[in-house]
């Protein structure tokens, strides 16, 4: 087999590990209309032969850990609310949707009675219709009202491609109604010449938040007549606001209604998101209102088949000898080629732009060995790519004219690609409210539908393919963030300053936290207080004290070295890993080599180049206990939660052969260390129990080694993190605790909201670690239990049998949640009792 776009190095590494073993439905209408794009087949197979036939063979059969069968489900209609304006009610009746779902008609007169509302139901629900209705019915109320622009409508999604999507529906849908609905996207992409016309006229503008933090709220003195005039604020796939980056939305959100208010609007919020775990008290920490939920679903569901899919152990060898499974990567490139091949409508999931760009280019090749034509019918789809490629790539995925796509989460987010019939997901996508969401993507004309989680080499993707409950029995999970978090606040306090000055009323908004960072901005000489309140008063942009998608502070920028063309930027946080001397940088498709970090500059030097490896950087780490805020007994040992200190730094790199992940060097790096102050778990183990698990010393810095990276992989199951949110360190006896301890901590400057949730969990969370690292079959530790992709010390010392050992005997005197939950509420009580004291005393 050829593999004639690839350097050779990764050809030679695809050849060791090849197997061979229309009607365009609108969206928000999607689940409403029953014809489907064009296709290539007369009799559609059923999601079970479909699966029958790509699992054919003994070994491919082997490779199915478990199948789940979810029948379909029917609808339950209602009437829409009688002040939807009747021109709305035949616009969307000639879209083919004669009567509203229950949930519509319950979303739509929430957001008439201007109350902010979440609608929290399932992929392909029909969520932008409900409040796409109420939305363009006081959009017309508000055209008819005034001579001017009228009333006006704000939408924020994630992505551009989501927003891009819903110009067209909006279009497509309000079509009838004239130009009375002027939708228009106001992005990175959008020429300069058309955003003053958007300004001026549109009416239902569609943009991101890094546009409204970045552009539109430092700006707001030109957008005054559109913000004076705002009814609708909505928020689409709110749920992916999670962690830092939704920590940093929600204080955009109260910059924003600060700013409204200043002009005197006060528009109700309208947020739709997959189901998720609480919804209205995620929606209500975001926006900072009170928000009523609707989460009872009654659109109908054609059946699903869902597969979880284990790829075979390869012959091949990692660190320290080590078993390794065959990527997730290869796998899904074979499943994409044969479900092409079958005529079978497809989107693979894929976590990175390099692996889905990969997976794209074997299938092609593959397909090609017999037909070119079909070869052409498959493409990539990522982030980086030129707007006007990403709407080609989506108009033929919406025509058919593509079988099969190899995409980023850029579709995950409800970007409409009704009528596909598979699903491929290569790996766990972080979250159960994510995987869902992909699944989604097929069956949305109401028929059945595929969908197959491949396993990557990793503990946490290795547990859920041979424990399917822990996917398929449990709710999916909250929406994790802090807008209260310092480091995400004080930049958005000075952003506020600079729009519009600070006065003591306005801090309630910004959240409790906020009164007392005020001095210290004063100190730091980045507010200065007068009468009137507290001002910005330094030339920069306040808003680019905050990257709402990092940690916060100045990104570094990659510059190529030859041209001085900026390629992008990156967290200074993450430069030490990611941009550090000798680095390989992906830029839109092409590969890059670090040949300098500047940190006083702030500025990486990057030359185009195709290394036939990809890099890892390693690091140490030490941590030290600033407060511990809450601790509870675990037998003899505690379980932990406060702040910590973490020193890192960067000490090397590894070279690792693509694909196989073999290493072929290690680079030294001289950078210096940095601190981070954040929340963590900790907890701690004492002599009686670790002769209880027969942990000798020998072997005890191994096997808290071991435990300490299953548990960090097994995180993501409980909290809204990604493994790469999170560090770790492990310690056989640790100056502040004096006892041998494991710790794990939010990556990000005053933590995230992951170890306090893992924290609450931590009975579950360790049960699962231990089971994760019991059930994997390898002998001594392997990528699907013990070993981590981000180790700073290499994967040494590490004992898989001292860590199930040291777990069980852990797990065995852990309370039951109810007697943690009790001796917390104590806890808890005697503390209120002491402030009131004190108090009293006072």
């Amino acid at each position: 087999m050829a593999f004639n776009h690839l350097p050779a190095a990764m050809h030679d590494a695809l050849e060791a590990l090849s197997v061979t073993p229309v009607t365009h439905s609108v969206p928000m209408a999607k689940n409403q209309r029953t014809a489907r794009p064009a296709g290539d087949r007369g009799s559609r197979p059923s999601p079970r032969q479909v699966l029958e036939r790509l699992s054919s063979g003994e070994s491919r059969a082997a490779r199915i850990t478990h199948m789940e069968h979810m029948p379909a489900r029917e609808g339950r209609h209602a009437v829409w609310p009688d002040r939807i304006r009747p021109e709305v009610i035949a616009a969307v009746q000639a879209a083919g949707i004669e009567h509203p779902w229950a949930h519509q008609a319950e979303a739509a007169e929430h957001a008439l009675d201007g109350e902010s509302v979440v609608i929290a139901t399932g992929t392909a629900s029909g969520k932008s219709l409900a409040y796409l209705a109420p939305v363009l019915s006081t959009l017309l109320d508000g055209a008819e009202a005034a001579n001017g622009r009228g009333t006006t409508a704000l939408y924020l999604s994630p992505t551009k491609a989501l927003a891009a999507d819903q110009r067209r529906a909006v279009r497509e849908l309000a079509a009838p109604l004239g130009n009375r609905i002027r939708p228009a996207v106001h992005d990175g992409d959008t020429p300069i010449e058309e955003r003053e016309w958007i300004r001026q006229y549109a009416n239902y503008v569609l943009t991101n938040p890094d546009m409204l933090h970045r552009s539109i709220l430092p700006s707001h003195a030109r957008w005054s007549s559109f913000l004076r005039s705002l009814r609708y604020v909505v928020i689409d796939e709110c749920h992916t606001y999670r962690g830092v980056f939704g920590s940093h939305v929600a204080q955009v959100l109260r910059r924003l209604r600060r700013v409204c208010a200043r002009y005197g609007s006060d528009p109700v919020f309208l947020l739709a998101s997959a189901t998720s775990a609480d919804p209205a008290r995620a929606a209500g920490r975001l926006t900072g209102l009170p928000v009523t939920e609707v989460s009872d679903d009654a659109s109908p569901r054609g059946e699903l088949v869902f597969a979880l899919w284990e790829p075979p152990l390869t012959e091949l060898h990692g660190e320290r000898g080590a078993p390794v499974r065959r990527t997730a990567t290869a796998e899904t490139a074979d499943l994409l080629t044969g479900l092409t091949r079958q005529g079978v409508r497809t989107v693979a999931f894929v976590r990175s732009r390099r692996g889905a760009e990969l997976i794209s280019v074997i299938a092609q090749e593959r397909l090609a060995e017999t037909d070119r034509d079909l070869a052409r019918r498959v493409a990539a789809y990522r982030g980086g790519y030129l707007p006007e490629e990403r709407r080609a790539l989506e108009r033929a995925l919406h025509s058919g004219e593509l079988l099969g796509l190899a995409a980023t989460t850029a579709l995950e987010l409800g970007v409409d690609v009704s009528g596909l019939d598979a699903v491929l997901i290569a790996g766990y996508p972080g979250t159960r409210a994510s995987l869902w969401q992909q699944a989604g993507r097929a069956g949305r004309s109401g028929e059945g539908a595929l969908a197959v989680l491949v396993a990557r080499d990793d503990p946490l993707d290795t547990f859920l393919v041979h424990h399917p409950e822990a996917i398929f029995d449990q709710p999916v999970e909250s929406t994790v963030l802090d807008p209260d978090n310092p480091y995400v606040l004080a930049p958005h306090l000075c952003a506020a300053a600079a729009e519009l000055p600070l006065t003591e009323p306005d801090l309630a908004l910004f959240g409790p936290a906020a009164p007392g960072l005020m001095p210290q901005l004063e100190a730091a000489g980045l507010l200065r207080r007068r009468t009137g309140g507290w001002y910005w008063t330094r030339r920069e942009r306040a808003a680019d004290l905050a990257d709402i998608r990092g940690g916060g502070g100045s990104p570094v920028r990659i510059v190529e070295e030859g041209t001085g063309r900026l390629l992008g930027t990156v967290d200074e946080a993450a430069s030490h890993t990611s941009v550090h001397e000798g680095a390989v940088h992906l830029h839109q498709g092409r590969t890059y080599l670090v040949r300098k970090l500047d940190l006083e500059d702030s500025v990486a030097l990057v030359e185009e180049a195709v290394p036939p490896y990809s890099t890892t950087a390693r690091d140490t780490t030490s941590i030290a206990v600033l407060e511990t805020d809450t601790e509870i007994p675990w037998g003899s040992g505690r379980l932990c939660y406060g702040s910590v200190e973490v020193t890192n730094q960067v000490v090397s790199f590894l070279r690792r052969r693509l694909i196989t992940g073999e290493v072929l060097g290690e680079t030294k790096l001289d950078l210096p260390p940095r601190t981070l102050r954040t929340r963590a778990v900790w907890w701690t183990v004492t002599e009686d129990q670790l002769d209880a698990a027969r942990i000798t010393p020998e072997i005890l810095g191994g096997a808290l080694h071991a435990a300490e990276h299953a548990s960090i992989g097994m995180l993501p199951l409980f909290a809204t993190c990604d493994r790469w949110d999170i560090g770790g360190v492990s310690v056989p006896l640790h100056p502040d605790t004096l006892l041998p301890t494991v710790f794990v901590y939010d990556g990000h400057p005053g933590g995230a909201g992951f170890a306090e949730r893992a924290f609450h969990t931590a009975r579950a969370w360790l049960t699962a670690t231990r089971e994760a690292i019991a059930s994997c079959e390898c002998e001594a530790g392997c990528p699907s239990c013990i070993q981590s992709p981000k180790c700073g010390n290499g994967n040494d010392p590490l004992h898989k049998r001292g860590a199930v050992r040291l777990l069980t005997e852990l797990l065995r005197e852990a309370p039951h949640p109810n007697e943690r939950e009790e001796r917390e509420g104590q806890e808890g009580q005697e503390g209120q009792e002491e402030r009131e004291g004190q108090e009293e005393a006072g």
